[in-house]
């Protein structure tokens, strides 16, 4: 009887060991990763599917265990580009790690995204072309009086329309060495 209990408790400790090991050697669901991007991404440039590259910029910690150190490095990739317009719709980029190194090994991870919008372009367009329509309205009425600078506020406003479409790009941008958060959303299995 003695053992048959000693086995069984050799069974339990066995099993228990195995479960530490394997939760030791994972990345759960939920972890936080901050990383640090090696090169700038632009809207305007990047393309959906494009990879990029950085590195931990603070320790991978899971379950209490270090699973990597800061500076390892870390692999993503570009999940929606949309290029700014000229005059209304910033550019947008959102971006997703795939994988960190872990004892020089790459590991598959997925992850949250990060999403980058890039300003608004009404405070610009509005003074550029209500400084246009303001300068036309003051040249035309000192040129040619009331109507004069009816006809000056047309075309200033024309003229900072022009401008302000000719300067209104207004991408998303991660400059590098940006610090972002991801949060892991599936287990990872270190192996």
């Amino acid at each position: 009887m003695l053992g048959k209990t000693l086995k069984s408790a050799l069974l339990l400790l066995l099993l228990l060991l195995a479960a530490v090991a394997v939760a030791a050697n994972t990345i759960p669901a939920g972890t936080k990763v901050t990383v640090r991007i090696d090169s700038q991404i632009n809207s305007g440039s990047a393309k959906t599917g494009q990879a990029f590259h950085g590195n931990l910029a603070h320790a991978l910690v899971a379950n209490g265990k270090t699973i990597a150190h800061a500076g390892a490095s870390v692999q993503g990739k570009v999940t929606y580009v949309k290029s700014s317009g000229r005059l209304h719709a910033p550019g947008e980029l959102t971006i997703r790690l795939t994988s960190i190194e872990i004892q020089g090994k790459q590991v598959a991870i997925t992850t949250s995204a990060s999403r980058v919008k890039g300003k608004s372009h009404t405070k610009s367009n509005v003074t550029k072309i209500g400084g246009g329509a303001a300068a036309g309205a003051v040249i035309g009425g000192l040129l040619g009086g009331g109507k004069g600078a009816l006809i000056g506020t047309a075309a200033g406003a024309g003229a900072g329309t022009g401008v302000a479409a000719a300067t209104g790009k207004e991408e998303a941008v991660i400059h590098a060495e940006s610090a972002l958060s991801f949060t892991t959303t599936t287990t990872a299995t270190v192996k």
